[in-house]
């Protein structure tokens, strides 16, 4: 005889789709296996995560146009192609020091 299906609360593992929990941690929270849960809702779960990752997107684009300034460098970085400009060149001498300096470099030479 088979075990008896258990109860899953839709509303509670569409809340939890929506803050992007894992199927693991939404298994966990509902008591069943990740594997009953991706075999039951797996549609399910994947268009609410949808609609979560929508709604992060759409409030990180809200904070960008109230000008969070870092909202707006990391979307122009994301979505433009925007990046942080590194004036880095093998073609220049470099220098590193180690915060110490001898008061006679000889020291160091012998």
């Amino acid at each position: 005889m088979a075990r008896p299906v258990k109860p899953i609360d839709e509303a509670l593992l569409k809340k939890l789709c929506t803050i992007l929990c894992t199927n693991e941690e939404m298994a966990s929270i509902l008591g069943v296996s990740r594997e009953t849960l991706e075999s039951r809702y797996l549609a399910d779960i994947r268009e609410w995560k949808e609609g979560g990752k929508m709604s992060l997107r759409r409030a990180q684009y809200q904070l960008a146009m109230k000008g969070n300034m870092g909202m707006l460098i990391w979307l122009g970085k994301q979505h433009l192609g925007q990046s942080d400009k590194n004036d880095y060149s093998l073609d220049k001498p470099f220098n590193i020091t180690f915060g110490y300096e001898p008061e006679d470099k000889k020291q160091i030479e012998e």
